[in-house]
């Protein structure tokens, strides 16, 4: 491994595992840094929650190591570990109140009793839990109980803290609410969270980084901007915020810059970003478009240096907020073209299906995400 830098307080890698014949992390390297939201994100079944797992100590790897503050603590069992999780359900004592709740995993780790009776209040205040003390848990909401298995959690003041969907059981609007509060309450108590969650709103949301897994690996790893801005794959660019993903030619063009041919023959110069390496001349390359990044056009009036693709709307979603358009483009793309509209826009465009229109990108709204395979 690489030297880690003082900043770091979890490396896990490189870590495989198995079961049984099925492989469910491949190769995975994840630092993570004192005080940083880190969120673990991707599909059902890609190896997020089994490195979550590893990390706590209820799974062991096959391969690879885990170190928390500089010390490997791979064969550690989980209650020797400097760690809690918050699972998604809770796993709460129904038969205890919530002071009890909370008390309980102090006790196990021999904390004082002086200090247990004053971590309580403490930890309750944080998510607004104040006077809960001798609440039943079985008379608590979804959330109230979600803020007590947080609040216990915290209360063990551990070095760093696992959260396993904790939101997913919650309904929308109450996720949402919890959503801005843990990002809060992580930055208020400087502790590193590591968030493992499928839903992509939540996790651009309130991480400071992100791991995009797809398969057992890491596909990407970096900000939220960075995720969104310049995905490096067509699996990281669909999954996080949607893309129009074309098939594309390099072909020899000016420095800085790669000139593209798009397979129904337009051809552009997209800016290369100072760490991007062009591909040869002549390699097939995947392309990506945003859909918010299309504008639409009746008559041709379209903004300088822009590229227009002529197409037919075929279809529209009205979202309240906006609308999402779908657009068949002429010649030989036989996809859609997926554009995102907002509000103020929505009216620009007729209710009318199969109106020729004109789509319009700029070539610094493209970007290149990887070989073809051709």
């Amino acid at each position: 491994m690489a030297p880690v830098s003082a900043e770091t307080l979890l490396e896990i890698g490189p870590v495989t595992k198995s079961f049984g014949s099925t492989p469910i992390l491949r190769d995975v390297h994840l630092t993570v840094r004192r005080g940083e939201f880190m969120t673990l994100l991707g599909p059902s079944g890609c190896g997020k929650t089994t490195t979550l797992r590893i990390i706590a100590g209820f799974e062991s790897p096959d391969t690879g190591r885990v170190k928390l503050d500089g010390v490997d603590v791979t064969d550690q069992p989980p209650y020797e570990r400097d760690v809690h999780t918050v699972f998604q359900h809770y796993a709460l004592f129904p038969h205890l109140d919530v002071a009890g709740n909370i008390a309980f995993g102090m006790k196990m780790d021999k904390v004082p009793p002086a200090e247990i009776e004053k971590r309580i209040p403490e930890a309750l205040a944080m998510v607004k839990l104040a006077g809960y003390e001798n609440r039943r848990v079985s008379s608590l909401s979804g959330g109230q109980m979600q803020r007590v298995a947080l609040a216990r959690a915290i209360a063990g003041r551990p070095a760093i803290l696992l959260l396993d969907e904790p939101l997913g059981a919650l309904d929308l609007k109450l996720r949402k609410e919890m959503q801005l509060e843990l990002k809060n309450l992580q930055k208020k108590l400087g502790l590193a969270f590591v968030y493992v969650t499928h839903d992509q709103e939540e996790a651009m949301t309130m991480s400071d980084r992100i791991a995009v897994f797809n398969q057992g690996r890491i596909e990407q790893l970096g900000t939220p901007g960075e995720i969104y801005e310049a995905p490096r794959t067509s699996f990281v660019a669909d999954f996080i915020g949607g893309a129009n993903i074309f098939s594309a030619k390099v072909l020899p063009g000016p420095a800085g810059r790669a000139h593209l041919l798009l397979e129904d023959e337009h051809e552009l110069d997209v800016p290369l970003e100072a760490h991007e390496v062009l591909p040869k001349v002549g390699a097939r390359v995947k392309v990506g478009i945003r859909p918010e990044r299309v504008k639409v056009f009746y008559k041709d009036e379209l903004p300088f240096g822009s590229l227009r693709f002529d197409a037919v709307l075929k279809d529209s979603i009205f979202l309240g907020d906006g609308c999402q358009i779908y657009l068949q483009m002429f010649k030989k793309h036989p996809e859609r073209l997926t554009v995102a509209m907002a509000g103020g826009d929505r009216y620009a465009v007729h209710d009318d299906l199969n109106v020729p229109v004109i789509a319009a990108v700029h070539p610094e709204d493209v970007y290149i995400l990887e070989s073809d395979g051709v």
